[in-house]
């Protein structure tokens, strides 16, 4: 299949297909595509965001039936195969041989990269250390200072992931502020994220930024834009007072004011109608998940807003009002809020 008819065809699984780049479109037509028609005459859609508890048992059964298939004695080397550099050549061997790929992705409507993640994520034994003690935090510092940023290189060093000391190291490198954001830290904040968009935009389609190289025009962007991720700790070298999630998380305070005009959703009878609002329309998804909700289509029902307003908007519900939250299962929190909670809230209004 050529680039411009997989593009094409991955568009109807894939809303966000024109924000991937040709090399990976030219993976997904190899690894994906058939894989997605297949789901879709079994009328199972291509899901994104958080992972289930079913997907993840899923991934679980996929690698321990793949190590029964081909003997190779653990996960970490199937899917960390460069810790192993003696078997390294046999391990690829195996792979290919009984079909790695297909055999990783069985039974799972997602993109077979976010699949592989995840496994890597739920088997590195590296990931699960908990706090990091005095020692580990001066030898992230010294060991940044000789190989820059090579987290892959560092994470072996310590035993610890790739992400984990990536952001570990984003938290310690320098004094941070925890306190209000200042008008030149906001500031800041702003132009580096103008700045990403613009390097984003002009890599995607030169000719639409070409006249704004030189300029501090405003640009113009779709909104989906704004709501794809976006290279946060690179953001937070430029701010340079607040770590990456600080930042990410003032970005999206940001969005939902603008993007809502000012309105004042989190106040007053205002505020309570959103929660109200909220707690129904997850009632009605009949979602078992926090993945299986349509964020996008919720914070259209609430107001102008991110999808990260309405999911941090439904964190600080079941916060403040389930109690032993952390015991329930989602659907279970759901149906507390919408049998206890709601005609409160509705009292209250």
């Amino acid at each position: 299949v050529d680039l411009d008819t997989a593009r094409q065809e991955l568009e109807e699984f894939i809303p966000h297909v024109k924000n991937i780049s040709d090399s990976s479109i030219k993976k997904m037509a190899g690894r994906d595509l058939m894989r997605f028609k297949e789901f879709k005459k079994q009328g199972m859609a291509v899901r994104f965001g958080r992972f289930t508890q079913k997907e993840n048992k899923q991934i679980k059964k996929n690698v321990e039936e793949f190590l029964a298939l081909t003997g190779l004695d653990s996960a970490e080397k199937l899917l960390f195969t460069s810790r192993y550099p003696e078997d390294k050549d046999t391990i690829h061997r195996l792979k290919t041989e009984h079909h790695f790929c297909e055999k990783i992705s069985e039974g799972i409507p997602r993109p077979w990269r976010l699949i592989y993640y995840r496994a890597r994520k739920i088997f590195d034994p590296n990931n699960y250390k908990g706090r990091y003690t005095k020692e580990e935090k001066d030898q992230l510092k010294k060991y940044q200072a000789l190989h820059g940023n090579d987290w892959k290189k560092i994470s072996e060093l310590m035993s610890r992931s790739n992400l984990s000391v990536a952001r570990k190291f984003s938290e310690i490198k320098s004094a941070v502020n925890y306190g209000p954001w200042t008008e030149e830290e906001t500031q800041k904040l702003m132009n580096a994220v103008k700045d990403v968009m613009r390097r984003k935009l002009t890599a995607e389609n030169p000719s639409s930024v070409s006249s704004l190289e030189q300029s501090d025009t405003d640009l113009w962007v779709d909104r989906e834009q704004l709501y794809q991720p976006l290279p946060w700790t690179e953001i937070e070298t430029q701010v340079g007072s607040r770590y990456w999630r600080q930042c990410k998380q003032k970005w999206n305070s940001i969005l939902t004011s603008k993007l809502t005009r000012g309105q004042k959703l989190l106040r007053g009878s205002n505020g309570l109608r959103t929660k109200i609002t909220l707690i129904k329309r997850l009632y009605e998804t009949k979602a078992e998940d926090a993945s299986e909700v349509n964020w996008d289509e919720l914070s259209s029902a609430i107001g102008d807003v991110p999808r990260t307003y309405v999911q941090s908007k439904f964190y600080r519900l079941k916060v403040s009002f389930v109690p032993l939250w952390k015991r329930r299962t989602f659907s279970e929190i759901i149906d507390y809020l919408y049998e206890k909670t709601l005609p409160d809230l509705e009292e209250k209004l």
